[in-house]
């Protein structure tokens, strides 16, 4: 089995949007997911009732993938997203997927059985790829960790072919009121409780609701990709808007937003 690729220097994540948002320095939130690393799939399946899967499949439907295209996976993680591009019914040649985590990156190495799918270590924000080096990207339930998020994305758009896709999951809150109420109850305190208990990790999962609060509406991120190089920009609502897929196209002419 192949060692995960080692790229030095890694600022990855974080980006304070409001007076609230937790404190994302390089180091702690390294470290808080290098100590998750072991049951953090499992956590991810239990914690979202399997929906996760679901997501993640509907990411790689909307690429439309032909067995031909390289695909940057970033903040890969354990690599989940990053398979499900190459082991679909509609897949990718070559999935490249890059983490700042070097213990979610050795989980990930555990579940590659053939070729197709590589992994390194690198920092989002300086991605280790030529311009124009691949024909799509994903991002599942990352780009909320990056320090700076505008600077990731226009990173993408410079490895990416003019005409190429990006796929972004990333939790939101529900627009209806009810429902958001409910959310964010379950979310403050049942969520991190579980977290807690399962992972023994102090604060991982109270990280995980503050920094989802925190994070950019869907109009506000749909402007930073459009800002980015990204000349066309959906904001698709799943389940009830407890996640949004972000569906850009590299695209200078015309550009244009549309929130679904």
């Amino acid at each position: 089995m192949p060692a995960v690729k080692q790229v030095p220097s890694q600022s990855p994540i974080p980006n304070p949007q409001s007076l609230h948002a937790p404190a994302k320095e390089a180091s702690r939130i390294a470290g808080m997911f290098d100590a998750i690393a072991g049951r953090y799939d499992f956590l991810n399946h239990l914690l979202s009732a399997g929906l996760d899967k679901r997501w993640r499949r509907q990411a790689v439907e909307v690429l439309q993938l032909t067995g031909r295209e390289t695909v940057l996976d970033l903040c890969t993680g354990t690599a989940d997203l990053a398979l499900a591009a190459i082991t679909g019914q509609r897949r990718a040649r070559r999935v490249v997927g890059i983490d700042f985590s070097d213990a979610m990156l050795r989980i990930g190495q555990t579940k590659i059985a053939g070729p197709g799918v590589a992994l390194i270590r690198g920092d989002a924000t300086r991605i280790p790829l030529r311009d124009a080096a691949v024909d799509a990207a994903t991002i599942g339930f990352g780009i909320r960790n990056v320090e700076h998020p505008a600077s990731a994305c226009r990173e993408i758009a410079r490895v990416m072919r003019a005409g190429g896709t990006l796929v972004i999951l990333e939790f939101s809150l529900p627009q209806s009121a009810a429902l958001r109420n409910f959310y964010l109850w379950y979310f403050r305190n049942i969520l991190p409780l579980i977290g807690r208990l399962v992972s023994k990790h102090p604060s991982a999962y109270t990280y995980l609701p503050a920094s989802v609060e925190a994070f950019p509406s869907p109009q506000e991120f749909s402007q930073l990709l459009r800002d980015a190089g990204f000349g066309t920009v959906r904001a698709v609502p799943l389940t009830f808007g407890v996640v949004y897929m972000f569906v850009a196209v590299k695209d200078s002419q015309d550009p244009s937003d549309i929130i679904d």
